[in-house]
Protein backbone atom coordinates (compact mmCIF):
# COMPACT_ATOMS: atom_id res chain seq x y z
CA UNK A 1 0.00 0.00 0.00
CA UNK A 2 1.22 3.02 -1.14
CA UNK A 3 0.00 5.78 0.93
CA UNK A 4 1.27 8.81 -1.07
CA UNK A 5 -1.09 7.60 -3.99
CA UNK A 6 -4.05 7.38 -1.84
CA UNK A 7 -3.37 10.90 0.14
CA UNK A 8 -2.83 14.87 -0.87
CA UNK A 9 -2.34 17.54 1.46
CA UNK A 10 -5.59 18.48 0.50
CA UNK A 11 -7.62 15.64 1.72
CA UNK A 12 -5.54 15.20 5.35
CA UNK A 13 -7.35 17.43 8.43
CA UNK A 14 -6.50 17.63 11.85
CA UNK A 15 -8.66 19.62 15.18
CA UNK A 16 -11.61 18.99 12.66
CA UNK A 17 -14.62 19.93 15.05
CA UNK A 18 -17.25 17.82 14.62
CA UNK A 19 -20.33 16.60 17.28
CA UNK A 20 -21.47 13.45 15.87
CA UNK A 21 -21.32 10.66 13.51
CA UNK A 22 -24.16 12.21 11.60
CA UNK A 23 -22.44 15.19 10.72
CA UNK A 24 -18.96 13.56 9.89
CA UNK A 25 -20.28 11.97 6.25
CA UNK A 26 -21.73 15.40 4.90
CA UNK A 27 -18.00 16.79 6.09
CA UNK A 28 -16.19 14.65 4.71
CA UNK A 29 -18.27 14.87 1.37
CA UNK A 30 -17.47 18.56 1.15
CA UNK A 31 -14.08 17.93 1.72
CA UNK A 32 -14.30 14.96 -1.16
CA UNK A 33 -15.86 17.73 -3.11
CA UNK A 34 -13.49 20.01 -2.74
CA UNK A 35 -10.13 18.25 -3.07
CA UNK A 36 -11.02 15.07 -5.50
CA UNK A 37 -13.74 16.83 -7.26
CA UNK A 38 -16.31 14.10 -6.59
CA UNK A 39 -19.77 14.83 -6.01
CA UNK A 40 -20.59 15.67 -2.15
CA UNK A 41 -23.66 14.45 -1.70
CA UNK A 42 -23.07 11.10 -3.35
CA UNK A 43 -19.96 10.39 -1.15
CA UNK A 44 -21.81 10.88 1.83
CA UNK A 45 -24.43 8.90 0.58
CA UNK A 46 -21.66 6.21 -0.30
CA UNK A 47 -20.14 6.26 3.36
CA UNK A 48 -23.55 6.29 5.26
CA UNK A 49 -24.68 3.31 3.18
CA UNK A 50 -21.82 1.44 4.12
CA UNK A 51 -22.07 2.15 7.66
CA UNK A 52 -26.09 1.61 7.86
CA UNK A 53 -24.00 -2.44 7.67
CA UNK A 54 -22.43 -2.25 10.73
CA UNK A 55 -20.00 0.50 12.15
CA UNK A 56 -16.84 0.82 10.60
CA UNK A 57 -14.91 1.50 14.12
CA UNK A 58 -12.66 -0.89 14.28
CA UNK A 59 -11.06 -0.01 17.80
CA UNK A 60 -9.15 2.12 20.16
CA UNK A 61 -10.63 5.03 18.80
CA UNK A 62 -9.88 4.37 15.19
CA UNK A 63 -12.32 4.15 12.40
CA UNK A 64 -11.87 3.25 8.62
CA UNK A 65 -15.25 4.31 6.91
CA UNK A 66 -15.26 3.05 3.19
CA UNK A 67 -17.21 3.35 -0.11
CA UNK A 68 -17.23 2.61 -3.76
CA UNK A 69 -18.05 5.35 -6.12
CA UNK A 70 -18.31 5.81 -10.12
CA UNK A 71 -16.04 7.96 -12.22
CA UNK A 72 -13.31 7.59 -9.71
CA UNK A 73 -9.74 6.78 -11.36
CA UNK A 74 -8.20 4.97 -8.13
CA UNK A 75 -8.49 4.52 -4.93
CA UNK A 76 -8.43 7.94 -2.61
CA UNK A 77 -8.06 8.45 0.77
CA UNK A 78 -9.05 11.25 3.49
CA UNK A 79 -7.38 11.35 6.84
CA UNK A 80 -9.16 13.29 9.83
CA UNK A 81 -7.57 13.85 13.22
CA UNK A 82 -11.07 15.08 15.23
CA UNK A 83 -10.74 17.80 17.90
CA UNK A 84 -12.82 15.28 20.12
CA UNK A 85 -13.85 11.49 20.04
CA UNK A 86 -17.38 11.27 19.00
CA UNK A 87 -19.51 8.19 19.09
CA UNK A 88 -18.93 5.72 16.60
CA UNK A 89 -20.84 2.53 17.71
CA UNK A 90 -17.26 0.81 17.61
CA UNK A 91 -16.77 -3.08 18.54
CA UNK A 92 -14.93 -1.70 21.64
CA UNK A 93 -17.52 0.89 22.63
CA UNK A 94 -14.60 3.61 22.83
CA UNK A 95 -15.56 6.97 20.46
CA UNK A 96 -13.48 7.73 17.49
CA UNK A 97 -11.16 10.56 16.96
CA UNK A 98 -9.09 9.22 13.91
CA UNK A 99 -10.28 8.04 10.75
CA UNK A 100 -9.22 6.75 7.81
CA UNK A 101 -11.77 7.60 4.54
CA UNK A 102 -11.09 5.05 1.41
CA UNK A 103 -13.08 5.88 -1.26
CA UNK A 104 -12.84 3.32 -4.62
CA UNK A 105 -13.99 2.69 -7.58
CA UNK A 106 -16.83 -0.06 -8.28
CA UNK A 107 -13.91 -2.34 -10.10
CA UNK A 108 -11.21 -2.10 -7.59
CA UNK A 109 -11.67 -5.17 -5.54
CA UNK A 110 -8.57 -6.28 -5.11
CA UNK A 111 -6.62 -2.86 -4.71
CA UNK A 112 -10.32 -1.69 -2.09
CA UNK A 113 -9.32 -4.23 -0.01
CA UNK A 114 -5.57 -4.37 -0.09
CA UNK A 115 -5.91 -0.88 1.01
CA UNK A 116 -8.25 -1.75 3.62
CA UNK A 117 -5.99 -3.92 5.09
CA UNK A 118 -2.54 -1.38 5.08
CA UNK A 119 -4.62 1.44 6.30
CA UNK A 120 -5.95 -1.15 9.03
CA UNK A 121 -2.59 -2.94 9.80
CA UNK A 122 -0.73 0.68 9.99
CA UNK A 123 -3.20 2.20 12.25
CA UNK A 124 -3.71 -0.73 14.67
CA UNK A 125 0.41 0.78 15.51
CA UNK A 126 -0.36 2.28 18.95
CA UNK A 127 2.74 4.15 18.81
CA UNK A 128 1.83 5.81 15.22
CA UNK A 129 -1.87 6.19 16.32
CA UNK A 130 -0.20 8.58 19.08
CA UNK A 131 1.66 10.58 16.95
CA UNK A 132 -1.17 11.07 14.82
CA UNK A 133 -3.21 12.18 17.31
CA UNK A 134 -0.58 14.45 18.42
CA UNK A 135 0.08 16.50 14.95
CA UNK A 136 -0.83 19.96 15.35
CA UNK A 137 -1.95 20.84 12.15
CA UNK A 138 -3.05 19.55 8.39
CA UNK A 139 0.32 19.81 7.61
CA UNK A 140 2.26 18.14 10.06
CA UNK A 141 -0.51 15.12 10.27
CA UNK A 142 0.76 15.08 6.63
CA UNK A 143 4.53 14.56 6.93
CA UNK A 144 3.43 11.85 9.83
CA UNK A 145 1.41 10.38 7.53
CA UNK A 146 3.96 10.06 4.94
CA UNK A 147 6.46 9.17 7.23
CA UNK A 148 4.79 6.19 8.47
CA UNK A 149 4.97 4.71 5.29
CA UNK A 150 8.62 5.61 4.43
CA UNK A 151 9.44 3.69 7.71
CA UNK A 152 7.08 0.73 6.53
CA UNK A 153 9.21 0.57 3.56
CA UNK A 154 12.76 0.94 5.32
Amino acid sequence: MNLSSLLYPATVRAHVQLDSKKALFPFVGDLAARSLGLDAGEVSEALLERERLGSTGFGRGIALPHAKLPDLSGVRGLFLQLARPIDFQSVDGLPVDLLFVLLSPLDAGADHLKALAGVSRMLRNDSIAERLRGAKSDEALYALLLDTETRDAA
